[in-house]
């Protein structure tokens, strides 16, 4: 990871200062321990007229994976190999902003015993960063710092110059000026931001870290027009840390307002006689959607085909409705968390005897998956690569022809709702696709009338007037009369 800060001056002022305020003499080149590597400071240019200042974080990635014991994105991909093969070595990030805390700590704290009147002095600088994560892309980057007074330049990172049609990455290249700000303004600037765009920190984000932001946003955060998503990303969108920063950002705003103490604001405001009610996230609404279409359908022997982790397999078993529940899925590392998740090897005799789990590919037919009420698909065609979509259509609908058929998946076009997705970008990298409204029902109704089923449609979370609901279900009920007999 590379980062620079350059200045200029006068003979007056010269731009050497800059060393000053840094504690880091320019004729120097020192390097510094930190947890995941060593942080070099070093000066390619130190004139009166012109001086810079690069910081150069090395990265251990062997020591990112143990210290982070499986925490964090860095250190917890599915993949094994993916620990140590990331982009943390070299892209700016939560690592950079920490090295930047702990090599800079009395710069950003605008102290300078040898020369205290620079601190405050604003002065031209230019920082620069070659690679930056940006979920939310050269726009956001510029919502997050034109209004700290930052004139922004934010080129967006090709994947391969040799490829121009393969697109953008999801990185930048940062160049941010101004003449406005002082160093130290400048340095608590970076360290929230730097996180934010990348949107993912190598630690985990305990309670003291809303204390840490607001000290280092104090002056800037409470009026940034950005301060929610701010909020939200620095702490790892945990809902209870970001409310309460929310809160007292606000009474920090109204302090300022009234021109009088946060603690005069603190004490005038009442308690809260309720609670302020937590938001249901959108995987409980699809779990809580699907039973109740399997409620109505009098299912009682169920199949979850691409269970996964188990989640809606722990909710099916709490409604003794159920009295056969069939977690199928072609990971054998999905199907041993599900199991320790439903803890079975722990569950008693006559509880055990509802649920089984077995290993299975729905590219294929298979035998173990006839004879049932209901079958599941929750959130999994989108991960199918479009070509192979008949064979898991055949092995579903042609083979093992439960009664009824649940189909969940995102509808692509509600995707503009979400504040921290990319614009053009999927839910999630492991997407093959999306599909808006029509698309969805035209496949549903397609596959529907081929194998003698009718079709339903109900949203599920909100139902947007313009764009739809998150996550849209089709609901299949099996209608040849002498099958559906048998069934």
């Amino acid at each position: 990871m590379f980062l620079t800060i350059t200045t200029t001056g006068t003979p007056e002022r010269p731009a050497t200062d800059l060393g000053y305020l840094l504690h880091k003499h320019p004729d120097k080149a020192q390097a510094f321990s930190t947890s995941y590597g060593t942080a070099h400071v070093l000066y390619p240019e130190a004139e009166a007229g012109r001086c810079t200042a690069a910081l150069l974080l090395e990265v251990d990635a062997v020591a990112l994976v143990r210290r982070g014991k499986g925490k964090g994105r860095g250190g917890a991909p599915d993949a094994a190999l993916a620990q140590y093969v990331n982009d943390r070595p070299y892209a700016a990030s939560s690592l950079l902003a920490v090295a930047l805390s702990g090599v800079f700590s009395s710069a950003m704290k605008g102290v300078c015993n040898a020369r205290p009147e620079l601190p405050g002095q604003a002065r031209p600088l230019r920082v620069e960063v070659p690679a930056l994560p940006a979920r939310g892309g050269p726009d956001l980057v510029r919502k997050l710092f034109e209004p700290l007074g930052w004139t922004v330049t934010a080129e967006p990172v090709p994947l391969d110059v040799e490829f121009p049609a393969w697109g953008d990455s999801r990185y930048v290249r940062l160049v941010l000026e101004s003449d406005t700000l002082t160093l130290a303004e400048a340095l608590r600037h970076l360290y929230v931001l730097l996180p934010v765009l990348d949107d993912a920190k190598h630690y985990w984000v305990a309670p003291d870290e809303v204390d840490k932001l607001l000290r280092v946003g104090e002056g800037w955060l409470p009026g940034h027009p950005e301060q929610r998503l701010i909020t939200s990303r620095y702490l790892s969108r945990r809902w209870a840390l970001t409310r309460q920063a929310t809160e007292r950002l606000e009474l920090v705003r109204l302090a300022e307002t009234d021109d009088s103490e946060v603690e005069e604001i603190d004490n005038a405001v009442e308690a809260e006689t309720e609670a302020e009610e937590k938001p249901t996230p959108l995987a409980v609404r699809r779990r809580e959607a699907i039973v109740t279409a399997l409620r109505q359908s009098g299912a009682a022997r169920v199949l979850d085909l691409g269970c996964g982790q188990g989640q809606l397999l722990q909710t099916l078993l709490k409604d003794p409705a159920f009295t056969e529940i069939v977690g199928v899925d072609v990971s054998m590392r999905a199907l041993t968390i599900a199991s320790r998740r439903l803890k079975l090897d722990r569950m008693g005799e006559r509880q055990a005897s509802r649920v089984k789990l077995f290993q299975g590919s729905l590219a294929y037919t298979d035998v173990r998956l006839k004879g049932y009420d209901a079958a599941v698909l929750s959130e999994v065609v989108e991960h199918l690569d479009l070509p192979r979509l008949p064979a898991l259509e055949y092995a579903v609908f042609g083979s093992a022809r439960p009664r009824t058929v649940l189909v969940t998946t995102p509808n692509v076009e509600y995707n503009v709702r979400w504040e921290s997705l990319p614009a053009g970008h999927v839910r999630h990298g492991d997407h093959r696709f999306e599909w808006t409204r029509a698309e969805f029902r035209a496949w549903a109704e397609a596959v529907a009338e081929r194998h003698g089923y009718g079709v339903a449609f109900e949203p599920v979370g909100p139902d947007d007037p313009e764009v739809g609901p998150p996550t849209q279900m089709a609901v299949f009920t099996l209608t040849t009369p002498k099958e559906a007999k048998a069934a």
